[in-house]
């Protein structure tokens, strides 16, 4: 399993050598782009794109300029994320969540995978050699299993992809249906990304991920007192606590599925 550490801070692909996982938009508000050290994976932001508006406001032209533009003058990612359309009940149906407002797409999930599905074919005509992605979408193994059948039939292979998404599960991810997912999925030979995975979802499905990703880490932090010796006020956007958070979460895996560090 690659994990990957989830940030806003773009700049820090140039400053470590750990894989890491990054928002189109943190790239594309940048004037001037720096070459990487790191390897990194990129996510389209579909989140905070359907929570706020309830649809895509980038057209799919628009986001493979955007990739095609930190392709050349970053560095070639792993993958990139697809504008999926996320099944979860608040962005759907909308609704107050913390300080998050959900505007609510007020569409049906099969509507999201087609979407979902539709998109993927269409970024892969645009860009078939930027690396992006097919995710799957749903609430229920069976939804899932019929956005992997749309897949079939639109003749995508994901078992041949260099890795599928698993989408709408981050909230679940350390329970048992979130476990059932994966394994549902996993089972069909498929190099799973499980999006926003945290540690207890690690320890229970790991194994089966091809590579994972989080920023629990920066709530952690946002918890805590900053590291000794650090003047800010906690260490949520801080590279060093960010790493070592990393290592001990990786360190406590059971030994059975641990990854490489460096990987």
């Amino acid at each position: 399993m690659r994990f990957y550490l989830t940030t806003y801070k773009q700049h820090w692909v140039r400053a470590v050598r750990i894989p890491l996982f990054l928002k189109a938009q943190h790239f594309v508000q940048t004037k001037t782009l720096h070459p990487a050290l790191s390897p990194y994976a990129i996510d389209s932001g579909g989140f905070t794109e359907l929570q706020k508006h309830g649809r895509w406001t980038r057209a799919p032209k628009q986001y493979v300029e955007d990739l095609r533009r930190i392709w050349e003058c970053v560095a070639p990612y792993d993958w990139a994320a697809g504008q999926d359309w996320m099944c979860e009940v608040l962005i759907i149906h909308g609704g107050q969540a913390g300080p998050l407002h959900f505007a609510g797409t007020g569409l049906s999930v099969a509507e999201h995978q087609r979407r979902t599905v539709e998109n993927f074919l269409e970024l892969r005509s645009l860009a078939p050699d930027l690396r992006i992605i097919p995710t799957l979408q749903g609430n229920t193994i069976p939804e899932y299993e019929h956005c992997r059948e749309l897949y079939e039939k639109a003749g995508v292979d994901l078992r041949t992809e260099r890795v599928v998404r698993l989408g709408s599960v981050c909230r679940r991810q350390s329970t048992i249906e979130g476990a059932g997912i994966v394994t549902a999925m996993a089972a069909h030979g498929l190099k799973l990304h499980g999006f926003g995975f945290k540690t207890l979802g690690l320890a229970r499905v790991g194994h089966l991920l091809a590579s994972a990703d989080s920023l629990a880490w920066s709530y952690h932090a946002r918890k805590r007192p900053p590291l000794p010796g650090h003047t800010h006020k906690n260490c949520a956007n801080c590279l060093d606590y960010a790493v070592r958070w990393r290592d001990r979460v990786l360190n406590d895996l059971p030994a059975w599925h641990q990854p490489d560090l460096a990987a």
